[in-house]
């Protein structure tokens, strides 16, 4: 059964380009390195005055995660660069089993 991991941040709309400049520079190849990923989305949605960012893994094993993660796949994991770019450092992410896939 696969595993979908959601990850949300937010950054100042001004820095929305920048951030996704790092996320697919910095963080595509962390994430794809990692024996297990099956896929990744990396989306955004601008509001007025910030940009959300949500990134979609979906993993073949918890194994998988935490190899990525660590030993407590929860907690989101941040890079040095992120504290230049988001408003917050949100402390956990979200898990969900999928169950059909079609």
């Amino acid at each position: 059964m696969a595993i979908m991991r959601l990850w949300h941040g937010r950054v100042p709309r001004e820095k929305r380009d920048a951030y996704e400049r790092f996320l697919i520079e910095r963080a595509v190849p962390d994430y794809s390195s990692v024996e297990g990923l099956l896929k990744l989305y990396f989306t955004r949605r601008d509001e007025e005055k910030e940009t959300h960012f949500l990134l979609v893994t979906i993993w073949d094993s918890w194994e998988s995660i935490k190899k990525f993660a660590g030993e407590n796949p929860e907690l989101a994991k941040y890079y040095p660069e992120d504290d230049e770019f988001l408003l917050e450092k949100e402390k956990y992410v979200q898990h969900y089993e999928i169950f059909y896939e079609k």
